[in-house]
This record gives structure tokens, C-alpha cells and sequence, in this order.
């Protein structure tokens, strides 16, 4: 296993985290989709996993609403201390009116419960799981720093921001001396790369972490899934529950070509995918989650998967984004910026039409 920055912190992460969105299974449906597993499983599969060299695991107190969170913190035991251990706050937890959100009354609630649900006296990594349109970040971020400087978290992150989000949230905590947003947690996998427009080169500029989320796009890019089979077998996981969502005929496009790279490198699909994202140099660290030690198993491989630069530009090729302003003008203006350039106009427009 690899390790890799935190952020611009001195924390080291393995590059492969263990999500828990699968543990627990809730009194609703979704959650009996995405995972259900038991206490049991939840023990193996933590136990693989650390054995296997991850230190850390991420969850949130709206998985299985909290059952995920209980269940993580039976699994960790005495293990606790080896962990970095992430949970999330944002989605509603109760049918009360002040029992979602980021205000200060919500996040100081919702803290204390998951601490004691992970059963724990602190939390290593505290995400905001989402942009609260009513709650002004200047009161979020107080709140969030409040908990920091109380010892009950270690550090802040945020997930599923607009880039603009961020960068707002980065200069209010700079202004009023509150604490720093360290990491981005987004959805990334190599059929949909939306965040290489904006947000990727925002979290280099920043130096704040990208932790990704579905890496495998729900279980589209898992190896069982193609164009031929599509329409007979389908997908039984998004069939119950589709998303992220992806645009199929680009998807399957990408899966031809990552079964030609698999069996080039003796590899799975998955680990495939896996190991396109552990290439690239934004990514920290990618969040994986399994139904089964099966799957866990799999996954884990990709730490040990060497793509070479003819396997990265085969899979970037497949999947590269559709041109979009204003990137392609980025293109365009100041090719000639250096002495001696000079601007290919005729060149350069293709790159709006591809």
C-alpha cells in the first residue's frame, strides 16, 4: 500500500480508502440497495482492509442513518488510533425542522452524535457533505472551527462543492482567522471527469486534497457490464438505484478499451479503473466499497497495478472530456505567450470542435 499527503497537512492517507456507505442497512430501501451488511461483515471487511495496509475509512452520519457510523466504530475497537478515521455532516437525520443542514445548532448536534455512535472522543477528518444554500459559511465555518479548537475534530473537509464554493469558503476562513477546508471529496471516475474542468486544477492551485467517491460509477465499470450485455443482464445495482449518473454510450466506449488494457496487464476491469485515478497526480486517495470480501479483494489489487504511459494515453483517449468553454479558449489565447511562439490559429480551433 502506498501513502500520500493529506492535504497540505503532515497526515499521511492510504491511497485506497475504505468507504462505508455498504454498512448497515437502515430502515429504507436505498440502504438495503447499497449495501446492508451486518456487524460481521462490516468486522471482515475492516479487519482485511487494515491488515491490507489501509489506514484510512470514511462514512457519514446519514449512511444507514447512523448504523454505518455504530457499525464502524464496533469493527475499529482498539484499532481506533490506526486509523484516519472521516465521517460527513449535512443530510437530514430526523423528520425536525433543524435536523439537516450546516448551522451551528445542527452541526454541534450532529458532532456529538457521531462521536458517539463511532464511539470515539474525536474525528480525524469532519466533511461538510454538501452546500447549505441557508446557512451562511461564515457560520458553518465557526461552528466547524469551534469543534477543532475543542479537540472533538482534527481537520475539515468539504464534498460535492462547486469550485466557486470552495474558493469562497478558503477566503472567508482566511479573513476571519477559522479553520481551512484541507480536502475535497467528489465524485471522479474515468466515465465522468467533469471535475478536470474546474475543480482539479482549483485543488492543485489550493493544495487541498481530492478524496473521490464511486470510482466505479455505481458498479458500471466493475468488469460485469458491457454494450453486448447491457439490454439482456442489465445492471441490477443502478437498475434499483442509477447514480451516479453516466452517460452509457460514452461509458461503454471506455469499458471496450479498459478490458483491452485488463487483459493486456493480466488485471481486472475494476482495478483498472481503479488504478487509471491512483495515476493521477491530483488524486489523494480513492474511496472503495464492497458488498463483498470478494469485491474488497479486487479492489485492493489496484495498489499494486503499474499502467505505463501507453496504457494511461489509450484510457485517457477513450474517456477524455468533450471540449467546453471556456477551456477550449484557454487553448486558443496565449499559445504565443513565450519568445519565438507563434500562434497557430488553424490548429488551435480544432480543439473547439472536437
Amino acid at each position: 500500500m502506498q501513502y500520500q499527503q493529506l492535504g497540505n497537512t503532515g497526515v499521511f492517507v492510504s491511497r485506497l480508502c475504505l468507504g462505508a456507505m455498504t454498512f448497515g442497512g437502515g430502515a429504507t430501501s436505498i440502504w438495503q440497495t447499497i449495501g446492508a451488511l451486518g456487524q460481521e461483515d462490516t468486522d471482515t471487511m475492516i479487519g482485511q482492509s487494515l491488515d491490507a495496509g489501509i489506514n484510512f475509512i470514511d462514512t457519514a452520519n446519514v449512511y444507514a442513518a447512523g448504523e454505518s457510523e455504530i457499525q464502524v466504530g464496533r469493527a475499529l475497537g482498539a484499532r481506533r488510533n490506526d486509523v484516519v478515521l472521516a465521517s460527513k455532516v449535512f443530510g437530514r437525520m430526523g423528520p425536525g425542522a433543524n435536523q439537516v443542514g450546516l448551522s451551528r445548532l445542527a452541526i454541534m448536534q450532529e458532532a456529538e452524535a457521531s462521536l458517539k455512535r463511532l464511539n470515539t472522543d474525536h474525528i480525524d477528518l469532519y466533511q461538510i457533505h454538501g452546500y447549505d444554500r441557508l446557512t451562511p459559511l461564515e457560520e458553518t465555518l465557526a461552528a466547524l472551527t469551534d469543534l477543532v479548537r475543542q479537540g472533538k475534530v482534527r481537520y475539515l473537509g468539504c464534498s460535492n462543492l462547486a469550485a466557486w464554493q470552495i474558493m469562497k469558503a478558503q477566503g472567508i476562513a482566511a479573513k476571519d482567522h477559522l479553520e481551512r477546508f484541507i480536502t475535497l471529496q467528489a465524485y471522479y471516475s474515468i466515465a465522468g471527469r467533469d471535475i478536470e474542468r474546474e475543480i482539479t486544477p482549483m485543488l492543485e492551485d489550493q493544495k487541498i486534497g481530492l478524496l473521490t467517491w464511486s470510482p466505479l460509477a455505481g458498479g458500471l465499470l466493475a468488469g460485469k457490464v458491457t454494450r453486448a450485455n447491457a439490454a439482456a443482464d442489465g445492471d441490477a445495482r443502478r437498475s434499483k438505484f442509477n447514480f451516479p449518473p453516466v452517460n452509457l454510450e460514452r461509458a461503454y466506449d471506455v469499458i471496450d478499451v479498459m478490458q483491452e488494457v485488463a487483459k493486456r496487464r493480466g488485471a481486472t476491469v475494476a482495478q483498472v479503473a481503479l488504478a487509471w485515478q491512483l495515476h493521477k497526480p491530483f488524486v489523494t486517495s480513492v474511496i472503495i466499497g464492497a458488498k463483498k470480501i470478494s469485491q474488497l479483494k479486487d479492489n485492493l489489487g489496484a495498489a499494486d497495478l503499474k499502467l505505463d504511459a501507453e496504457d494511461m494515453k489509450q484510457l485517457d483517449e477513450a474517456s477524455k472530456l468533450p471540449a467546453e468553454y471556456p477551456g477550449w479558449m484557454f487553448g486558443m489565447q496565449g499559445s504565443d505567450r513565450r519568445p519565438g511562439e507563434v500562434r497557430d490559429w488553424s490548429r488551435l480551433a480544432q480543439v473547439a470542435t472536437k
